[in-house]
């Protein structure tokens, strides 16, 4: 965290929270969602501001019911979460990277959902992969040891049937398969947080 938001923490402790007006979408970028895009459900505009990214990136953080906001001064701004609290994208140098630019050094856990999406939790940062690295990520993939086909993997999301695992880091993480309905139970966080 920044030290002027924890020096605006403490000079102003009572600042209410903020709900709804910036959101992360499923390919890693925030939102800022103004009434308008709140009230007809739109995704908002996306922000392109590399300061502002940055500075949301750094201030970012999850409370103990398993809400993700960005502290924003002495203002905690709750996220809307189209997917999990961070996507990941393969990058050539550090294999995974999240949206926040951290390289992801261990995958501890690995799920794919019935659509093809597939997440990782390293640590406590669940991460769906960016739908666009999904191609060059089935590299990674074996099934029962081999290197899985298209075909193998469509068939093994509809019903799955043999050990999928995840190579990543030298060891070979087995991908159990998870409803999309069951995302955030499983991995611990509220997509959508209220006050």
């Amino acid at each position: 965290m920044d030290d002027i938001v924890r020096q605006a923490m403490a000079k102003w402790p009572n600042v209410p929270h903020c709900y709804g007006w910036l959101a992360l979408d499923a390919r890693g970028a925030w939102r800022m969602r103004d009434e308008r895009a709140q009230h007809l459900g739109l995704p908002g505009d996306k922000l392109a501001n590399a300061a502002l990214v940055g500075f949301i990136n750094r201030n970012y953080a999850r409370d103990e019911r398993g809400c993700w906001y960005f502290q924003n001064g002495p203002q905690r701004v709750y996220l809307q979460l189209e997917t999990t609290p961070f996507v990941a994208r393969t990058d050539p140098a550090s294999g995974l990277v999240l949206h926040t630019g951290e390289p992801v050094a261990q995958v501890d856990e690995a799920f794919m959902t019935p659509s093809g999406a597939l997440i990782v939790r390293s640590a406590d940062k669940p991460a769906q992969v960016d739908d666009r690295d999904m191609a060059q990520l089935t590299a990674w993939l074996l099934l029962d040891g081999e290197p899985v086909s298209d075909d193998a993997l469509l068939a093994w999301m509809e019903a799955p049937e043999g050990q999928l695992t995840l190579r990543y880091g030298g060891r070979d993480i087995a991908v159990q398969p998870l409803a999309e309905d069951e995302v955030a139970s499983r991995l611990d966080f509220i997509r959508t947080p209220s006050p």
